[in-house]
């Protein structure tokens, strides 16, 4: 299996963990909030919106195009210290940080 169709795979995955925590139904940014120079958008976006139309959309472009994938990925720490705040339950933690880490691993080891 080529890196973009597991990467395919761990995107489906955390599309699916987001949507079992009620992370998934949201309204999208104002396009403005796009236009954000901080990481993950973090003074326009919540970080499941980040996420769901920033990351997880850009990763599905480039998997999409089969187009080289960045450098480095390190989404895995930001996800679980967001989880941690709003303390969301350890099992849904774990798993989402789980799914994270596999996607910056399949990025940063491409």
């Amino acid at each position: 299996m080529s890196v973009h169709e597991e990467l395919e795979q761990a995107l489906r995955e955390l599309e699916s963990t987001m949507k079992a925590a009620d992370m998934w139904r949201m309204e999208r940014p104002a396009p403005e909030a796009f236009d954000s120079t901080q990481p993950f958008c973090i003074d326009t976006m919540a970080l499941p919106q980040w996420l769901r139309f920033v990351f997880i959309a850009r990763l599905e472009a480039l998997v999409e195009a089969r187009a080289p994938l960045p450098a480095s990925c390190d989404v895995a720490p930001a996800v679980d210290a967001y989880l941690i705040q709003e303390r969301a339950r350890t099992s849904e933690r774990v798993l989402m940080c789980k799914v994270v880490e596999r996607i910056d691993q399949l990025v940063t080891e491409n």
